[in-house]
């Protein structure tokens, strides 16, 4: 089963959730830009949430079916078709061969097909490392007329695509809870934990981190997303070791610009840190496009982890209601 890619679009490659176990040896993470929309999205056709799907960085992407796939779209103002007839995102939908699917618009959208996207695993992951060029489909973005395979489905899409078929239907009659998607804005209020480095910035700077605005700037990439606003400056300059960073580090360059480090970030840096999105805050940012805005507000982790804790419990909730929902026998009804 597979997939011809006919327009790739500005940025589209293979991702599933990275590869978190290699960092000690300085191997990125990278993965799904917005993991939450990734999981759902496999949710959906019944793959696992890791399962390899394409990442298309806004729209302009056409990709067409030479078998018959159950696929979802998620992520932030999508809006797409099917051989002409306009498709939802976050439910999932049957295209049957030669269908074409075109991403008219969106910001982060994962495209999961049932079965996943099937490349050859490479530390652990099929992810796309574009600065490493390993991974994903021959270590870079697709191209025109590149042609993708897919797994057959596991057991729960199988049933889904036969429940879809058995009534007739090309879109499912139900989607994922608006309780399990994130909330989604052009200007959001992203929550972080404060940085060991947060304390150096002058008492103006860090006023000014937690109630201006910040502007998505046209230099960010999967790497980091570099920030416009009030700059920044640090109280008392030292030199400084390079330590760990992870996925939302905010970091202070001495421009004085901030820089939140995104899927593909390294695995340590040397500029201050002045803390770090929260975990359920990060799809906000992800599907942020540039000269969009955001603000930060300081949190404390036990929130964190409550917010993360919660988070967790509705996605396995879900996840459980769509293997009760379509378990062998069951009609699939209401």
């Amino acid at each position: 089963m597979s997939l011809v890619v006919r327009q790739p679009g500005i940025q589209t490659t293979v991702q599933d959730l990275g590869r978190p176990a290699w960092q000690h040896i300085g191997v990125p993470v990278g993965g799904a830009m917005d993991s939450q929309a990734h999981t759902i999205a496999n949710l959906l056709v019944g793959n696992e949430a890791n399962a390899a799907a394409l990442d298309c960085a806004f729209g302009g992407v056409a990709v067409q079916f030479e078998a018959p796939a159950l696929v979802a779209l998620a992520g932030r103002d999508i809006t797409a078709s099917l051989d002409g007839t306009p498709i939802p995102p976050w439910h999932a939908f049957r295209a049957l061969p030669g269908t074409l699917l075109v991403l008219h618009t969106g910001c982060r959208t994962t495209i999961a097909v049932a079965g996943g996207v099937d490349v050859p695993t490479e530390l652990d992951s099929r992810s796309t490392s574009l600065r490493g060029g390993f991974g994903g489909w021959q270590g870079r973005a697709l191209r025109k007329d590149d042609r993708l395979t897919f797994d057959d489905p596991s057991p729960l899409g199988a049933r889904i695509s036969s429940h879809l078929e058995s009534r007739q239907r090309i879109v499912s009659d139900w989607s994922a809870s608006a309780t399990i998607r994130p909330p989604y804005q052009a200007h959001p209020v992203v929550r972080f934990l404060p940085g060991p480095e947060l304390a150096l910035l002058t008492a103006a700077s860090r006023d000014a981190l937690s109630h201006d605005s910040f502007a998505i700037a046209h230099e960010s990439d999967r790497m980091g997303f570099r920030l416009s606003g009030p700059p920044l400056a640090l109280s008392v300059h030292r030199e400084m070791l390079s330590s760990g960073v992870t996925a939302g580090t905010i970091q202070l360059p001495p421009g004085g610009a901030p820089i939140v480090l995104m899927a593909d970030r390294q695995t340590t840096g040397g500029y201050p840190r002045l803390g770090d999105v929260i975990a359920v805050d990060m799809p906000l940012i992800a599907q942020l496009r540039p000269g969009d805005s955001l603000r930060f507000d300081p949190v404390s982790l036990d929130l964190a982890h409550a917010l993360y804790r919660e988070r967790d419990r509705q996605l396995t909730g879900a996840t459980r209601a769509m293997h009760l929902r379509f378990a062998p026998g069951a009609d699939g009804s209401r």
